[in-house]
């Protein structure tokens, strides 16, 4: 195991490489949440600091989350070629579409239906392990692009401002999520 408080270049090459991270968050009380995320989604600003686009969903606990801890952590493992587990441990905070900056800060990312948040992270340390135990596996394609978007292109900016209204106000915990405001 190998601790750092920052990227390097054989770090950043190896993110740039996944198709596939996980990111986890959690309140001062109530569950913890992990949560796959894929597609042209992340960006590495420098050696201390990651955004990333956060899609519509099912549930928005990441931005709960963050209301009331500010901690952030991001997985990586290594499906293929050798074995390596990363994780950047962080503090985060989220960005809506509403607020001074999103105009710029989405530019970073191709054109997503659904765009929802865009989560920054200050990195506090970076963590690797050996993930012999992560099986090998192939990566076919990202689902995203034939499945997750145009669901939301097709509700349109309303609708998907409905769905939030109906799925995205709260956590599975109750906490606010903060997506229409305070």
């Amino acid at each position: 195991m190998a601790i750092g408080s920052k990227l390097n270049t054989t770090l950043r090459g190896f993110i740039e490489r996944q198709h596939l991270f996980f990111v986890a968050t959690a309140a001062v009380e109530g569950r913890v949440n992990v949560s796959p995320k894929g597609m042209d989604s992340l960006r590495i600003i420098d050696d201390n600091r990651i955004v990333w686009l956060n899609l519509t969903g099912s549930g928005n606990e990441t931005a709960a989350h963050l209301r009331d801890t500010n901690r952030m952590t991001l997985m990586f493992c290594a499906f293929e070629g050798d074995a390596l587990i990363l994780r950047v441990y962080g503090h985060a905070k989220t960005l809506h579409p509403r607020d001074p900056g999103w105009d710029e800060a989405v530019t970073q990312f191709p054109p997503m239906a659904g765009s929802r948040q865009i989560f920054d992270m200050t990195i506090d340390m970076v963590q690797t392990s050996c993930g012999t135990g992560v099986p090998l596996m192939r990566f076919e394609k990202q689902r995203g692009p034939e499945e997750l978007l145009p669901y939301y292109a097709d509700m349109g900016e309303d609708g998907v401002q409905d769905y939030w209204r109906r799925k995205n106000i709260e956590s599975i915990d109750g906490q606010a999520t903060g997506i229409f405001g305070d």
